[in-house]
């Protein structure tokens, strides 16, 4: 992500488009995110109903925090679920430990979306050390009332980046009129004095002649939102949104942070798979079963290449390989009427670094659409799959941080993961009734970081694939 020419400027001309941005956005939807240094987990009922899962983005321009930060561009895939007790809300995980129509309490851990990395840095900056986005672990509490919902959250870092802590208070309020849902909020942000240091202050082996030591101590932040949500039909919705955030006194006297307020606008979408009714907590429902095993490609072999069949090669040279099984369950079947299936799958895959590196587990979930409309699937049945989700490594795997390596590029063991695959119905090809729901077919397992574009991401450019072989069935 490169900076813009003049940052100033830029900055401005954001705020400028603030109002007439806002306008449009609230006119076609807006958005359920957290704000940069406010987060009361709007994302938390925008699902529909228990054991519902959902997928979308968000592109988000914020105003940097620091001088000569200028705008800061962010994509944000949105991995959502709702189950009875745990839930996935895009940056943040954890468990329901109490909930009625009026109140709700959870626990959890999610991503602060603070800091900036050493290869990232406005000239105010330069010769500091990296300032982590970091992982707090939380607990908050929920009341809602017709008059609106009042929010309590409290944090701690637990990344050990700054061991900081955070309560927040917030109050909204949900308007809807037909399709439009709009949410005005107010968030009280009271912040200790190792969170603002760290973030904001100077050490002394970091202080220059225009840049003195500096520690701004605990403050507090306040940011204005306004978010909506508007229903283009039963799954999809279009969100954004428009929010302002203004420091305490003692962090805009930081040498590093520019003194005006931080602005930031979203928009994207979102699909609820909730909304057909069909769950992951139907027992009726059938399961899908799926073993695989497969090898690392040869570098360059991306996965462009692959599906448009111009490189399908594994690694000759420091070959590594994978072997894991996948649970699958069906949200959609035939949607709309067409020959299209969605499934919810979670997987674990074992990775054999063959001694290169310790080996590792890696956890995925991920939804998957199976187009099997094909002329001749009649008689054998062919499906055409493509998987969308979240992969989290134990460790990065080799194939990752070797190749990242030598681009001079960063990893994260947190990655989006794409699963496309092709297969046949093994029954259909031998002839066996027993077999018809079982499958052999191809697919590639492929973590990216979408090209540097998400922080939730670690703003990683590059991954790994491999081509995999598997048989899966349906109980």
């Amino acid at each position: 992500m490169s900076l813009p020419p003049d940052p100033e400027k830029t900055g401005l001309r954001l705020t400028a488009l603030c109002k007439p941005l806002g306008a449009i956005l609230l006119a076609a939807g807006c958005l359920l995110a957290p704000a940069a240094h406010a987060n009361t987990d709007t994302l938390s009922d925008l699902l529909d109903g228990s054991g519902t899962a959902g997928l979308g983005f968000l592109v988000r321009a914020e105003q940097s925090p620091y001088v000569g930060g200028g705008v800061r561009y962010d994509l944000m895939p949105l991995y959502l679920y709702e189950g009875e007790r745990l839930f996935l809300h895009a940056s943040r995980v954890g468990v329901k430990v109490f909930k009625d129509e009026a109140q709700r309490v959870d626990v959890f851990l999610d991503q602060r979306f603070e800091g900036f990395s050493d290869d990232r840095l406005p000239a105010s900056l330069a010769g500091m050390a990296e300032r982590g986005a970091g992982l707090d672990a939380g607990v908050s509490w929920r009341y809602r009332q017709p008059w609106g919902t009042v929010q309590a959250e409290f944090v701690q870092d637990v990344s050990g980046f700054s061991r900081g802590r955070e309560v927040r208070l917030g109050v909204s309020h949900d308007w809807r009129s037909g399709r439009l849902t709009l949410r005005p909020s107010l968030t009280v942000a009271m912040r200790d004095a190792r969170l603002n240091n760290y973030y904001y202050g100077v050490r002394p082996d970091e202080a220059t002649a225009t840049r003195p030591a500096y520690a701004p101590g605990s403050g507090i932040n306040t940011t204005l939102g306004l978010y909506a949500s508007y229903a283009l039909s039963d799954g999809w919705r279009l969100l954004g949104g428009v929010s302002r955030t203004d420091l305490s006194g003692k962090v805009k006297d930081s040498p590093i942070v520019r003194k005006g307020p931080q602005t930031a606008v979203y928009f994207g979408a979102a699909y609820d798979f909730g909304t057909h009714k069909q769950h992951w907590a139907e027992e009726s429902s059938p399961t899908h079963v799926k073993v695989l095993y497969g090898k690392s490609t040869e570098d360059g072999c991306h996965l462009a290449k692959i599906i448009t069949l111009t490189c399908a090669s594994t690694a000759k040279v420091n070959s590594t390989r994978i072997a894991g099984v996948q649970i699958g369950k069906p949200f959609i079947e035939q949607l709309n009427g067409w020959p299209l299936d969605i499934v919810g799958y979670v997987g674990l895959l074992q990775h054999d670094d063959r001694g290169l590196a310790p080996n590792g587990l890696q956890f995925d979930a991920f939804m998957k659409a199976y187009y099997y409309g094909f002329p001749w699937s009649d008689r054998v049945k062919t499906r055409l799959g493509l998987g969308i989700g979240v992969s989290l490594a134990q460790r990065v795997p080799y194939s990752e941080s070797s190749s990242q390596a030598a681009r001079g590029r960063q990893t994260s063991r947190l990655l989006n993961y794409l699963d496309p695959s092709i297969d046949v119905s093994l029954g259909d090809l031998v002839g066996s009734r027993a077999l018809k729901n079982t499958y052999l077919g191809f697919g590639v397992s492929h973590r990216s970081g979408i090209f540097g574009a998400s922080r939730l991401l670690g703003n990683v450019n590059g991954g790994s694939n491999y081509i995999y072989t598997y048989l899966e069935t349906v109980l």
